[in-house]
């Protein structure tokens, strides 16, 4: 496994396993699968309606794996994205999920009072409880504000990129800023028949890797933390083996000519955007 030092020294796995999309029911044995075949970073979010699951994943890991092996990520959504409301959505997580702290506590979109939620967040931080905090789906213009006018600075920001949309100038900016990019969607949901691109496939036939795992060590290399998803043990053991080789210089220029610089998703700075996402769980969980 390679590391990534986050800006306040906590050091964080470049490759962990994401749970959207996966239900309560069924996300407990994708965990336990996750982990025994050797990821420590789980990733999740409120919104994803998925934590107690996880919890009791992480409880039957106890006899295997440390507590301080593990790095564990969950979000606060919209509608708790504010000073006094981001405390009980944290305590409600840390109980779901049934640990004493998290590792990474991230805003999960760029939202509602977001000022406030970070004071609280800032002051969890302060107190031992959580590891690190971050922020996700903040675009450029937003970040450096949130950056300029807060004690403390994010320590990530989780964002759409993939090959299809490869923010090589937002990229740019988190780093001279010391923020940690990663990766949703680092596949692109499939979307623009990503497993079959000819381009894709001739890299990952040269190194006798797959598409999925070319994808990931492309972005890895470029220092970008990935959170891949699936709910197949194989398919997890094909993602985590990803630090085995390595592409050459040409191999990364061409797949950054893939780029489009266009989300395939959402389109945060649309205001169809905001009060989607904003009307999601009508403010309740």
């Amino acid at each position: 496994m390679e590391y990534i030092t986050l800006n306040n020294g906590v050091k964080m796995p470049l490759l962990g396993y994401g749970t959207y999309q996966i239900d309560n029911k069924d996300v407990q044995k994708c965990v336990e699968d996750a982990i025994s075949v050797g990821y420590r970073s789980i990733d999740t979010a409120a919104a994803y309606f998925n934590e107690s699951g996880i919890g009791a994943a992480l409880k039957n890991a106890q006899s295997s794996v440390k507590r301080a092996d593990l790095f564990i990520t969950t979000k606060l959504w919209i509608n708790e994205a504010t000073e006094s409301k981001a405390l009980k959505a944290f305590e409600r997580s840390l109980k779901n999920l049934g640990l004493d702290y998290l590792d990474l506590y991230l805003i999960h979109q760029p939202y509602n009072d977001t000022y406030g939620a970070w004071r609280a967040m800032s002051r969890l931080l302060k107190d031992g409880r959580i590891k690190a905090i971050g922020v996700s789906n903040f675009y450029p213009d937003r970040l450096l504000d949130f950056c300029l006018h807060n004690e403390i600075t994010p320590a990530v920001n989780q964002v759409e990129c993939h090959p299809f949309f490869a923010k090589f100038a937002e990229q740019e900016q988190m780093q001279k800023l010391n923020v940690a990019m990663q990766s949703w969607a680092s596949f692109a949901e499939g979307r623009n028949d990503f497993f079959k691109n000819p381009t894709l496939a001739k890299i990952a036939k040269k190194h006798g890797k797959s598409i999925a795992q070319v994808t990931l060590r492309w972005l890895t290399q470029r220092g970008i933390i990935v959170i891949p998803k699936t709910t197949k043990k194989e398919r997890m053991i094909e993602n985590f083996n990803v630090f085995d080789f390595k592409l050459d210089s040409a191999d990364m220029k061409t797949i950054a000519g893939l780029d489009s610089n266009k989300t395939l998703f959402l389109n945060h700075a649309d205001p169809k955007t905001v009060e989607f996402l904003s009307n999601i769980h009508n403010g309740k969980f």
